[in-house]
């Protein structure tokens, strides 16, 4: 367990560098710029640093459905929203009241002891495209939005 909470300088410059991007970065993101400080620093060495992160609880895995992961260093408590035209990860901060009792659970035999919830739309950029483009499309084409993983 000792060998598992070990500080390590990379693990420390990995965790700063994710603190400092408030974009939801993915691994591959996360290590171009871990390697500017860490020129020999390897992927996976960034991969399991992340993992470890995430498992002692100082940073958060965000399932977006993407093929790749994406990462938060913000541990409060927030959710995230996902645009299912570009991807593009964002915080939701706010009281939102999704009505989730533990007594509606009861039936489950599980404590509650905590919940990630990813909401979906379309980003403002990815609308200012859609809405842009709208005007040039035939008055009875519906637009439609496919999702890209």
């Amino acid at each position: 367990m000792a060998e598992e909470r070990r500080k390590t300088r990379q693990r420390d410059i990995i965790l700063t560098v994710l603190k400092d991007m408030k974009t939801h970065p993915t691994v591959d993101e996360i290590y171009d710029r871990v390697k500017k400080q860490l020129p020999h620093i390897s992927l996976a060495t960034v991969y399991r640093n992340l993992e470890k992160l995430a498992e002692n609880g100082m940073a958060r895995v965000v399932n977006s459905g993407a093929r790749q992961m994406h990462y938060d260093g913000d541990m409060s408590n927030h959710y995230h929203i996902k645009c299912i035209k570009c991807g593009k990860v964002a915080d939701v901060w706010g009281e939102i009241n999704l009505n989730l009792e533990q007594d509606g659970l009861d039936f489950t035999g599980f404590k509650v002891t905590s919940y990630s919830i990813l909401f979906e739309g379309i980003c403002r950029d990815c609308s200012l495209t859609v809405s842009g483009s709208r005007s040039k499309k035939n008055k009875n084409e519906k637009n439609t939005v496919t999702s890209i993983q």
